[in-house]
C-alpha cells in the first residue's frame, strides 16, 4: 500500500498544522504524502500546512468535491485517504487501512465522536456504528483505492453540498461488500454545535439529506442549510 492523504481546506489555521504533524508521525514509511488541497482561504492555513510538512496546493475551483478532485489528481499513492481539517484520525490509521485492504475491502470509513462530552453528542456518535448512508459524512475519513475512485469518476462536483454522501451513495451502489466500517473512532470538532444547539442542527441534517434523497438541486439544499445554522 502506498497511501495519499487529502484534505480539502478554507480558512483551517487553527487546525492544519497539528492534524498534518499528526498524520506525519503516525504515517511512517507507507505515507507518500500528505496533500492541502486549498479553496482560497484568507488566513495562512496554506504556510501552515507547508511548515508542518504537507504538500499545500491552490485549487483552480473551490468546493470540496473540486479541491478534493485536485488533491486526487496530484497524489501518487494507489490507495487515497480523504480527511477533513477538524477530524484527527486514531494513530493506527495506516494499519487499519492496510488490514482492511489486506481483508478484500477497497474503500472504508471510520465511526466518529466529537471533543465534547455533551451526552446528547455521545449519542449522535454512537449511531456512527450503525452501516447507513443517513449516519455516515466526510468527518468519518474516507479511503478508497484509486482505481476504485477513478472507476466511480471522483467527486462529482455538482453536489457542492453532500458530496461524499453522493459518492458513497454511487460506491455502495457499485458494489457494498467491499466497504469496510472500521469500528474505531475518529475525533472531530463540535463546533458547528458550539456555535448553534444540538436541535437546530439535528434539523438542519435532516432537511439536508431530506433534499438530498429527493433529488434537490444541491445549491438550493447548500442554502438552505445555511439559512438554518450561525456559522
Amino acid at each position: 500500500m502506498n497511501l495519499s492523504i487529502i484534505i480539502p481546506t478554507y480558512n483551517e489555521a487553527a487546525n492544519i498544522g497539528p492534524l498534518v504533524a499528526h498524520l506525519l508521525h503516525n504515517g511512517g514509511n507507507t505515507l507518500a504524502e500528505v496533500i492541502v488541497a486549498d479553496g482560497g482561504s484568507t488566513d495562512n492555513t496554506l504556510a501552515l500546512a507547508t511548515q508542518a510538512g504537507a504538500r499545500a496546493v491552490s485549487a483552480p475551483k473551490r468546493g470540496r468535491a473540486a479541491q478534493m478532485n485536485h488533491g486526487a489528481a496530484l497524489a501518487t499513492g494507489d490507495v487515497l485517504y480523504f480527511v477533513h481539517a477538524d477530524a484527527r484520525p486514531p494513530a493506527n490509521f495506516v494499519g487499519d487501512i492496510a488490514q482492511a485492504l489486506d481483508e478484500g475491502y477497497s474503500s472504508g470509513c471510520y465511526r466518529f465522536r466529537f471533543d465534547s462530552d455533551r451526552w446528547l453528542l455521545r449519542l449522535n456518535s454512537y449511531f456512527t456504528r450503525f452501516d447507513s448512508l443517513t449516519v455516515r459524512g466526510g468527518d468519518q475519513t474516507l479511503f478508497v483505492k484509486r482505481s476504485l475512485f477513478e472507476a466511480l469518476g471522483g467527486f462529482d462536483e455538482y453536489y457542492v453540498i453532500m458530496e461524499e454522501y453522493d459518492f458513497l451513495r454511487r460506491l455502495w451502489a457499485k458494489d457494498k461488500q467491499t466497504f469496510k466500517l472500521i469500528q474505531k473512532d475518529v475525533l472531530i470538532s463540535a463546533r458547528k454545535y458550539e456555535r448553534n444547539s444540538w436541535l437546530r442542527v439535528q434539523l438542519a441534517n435532516l432537511v439536508a439529506m431530506t433534499m438530498f434523497r429527493a433529488g434537490a438541486a444541491p445549491v438550493r439544499i447548500a442554502q438552505t442549510y445555511k439559512k438554518m445554522l450561525n456559522y
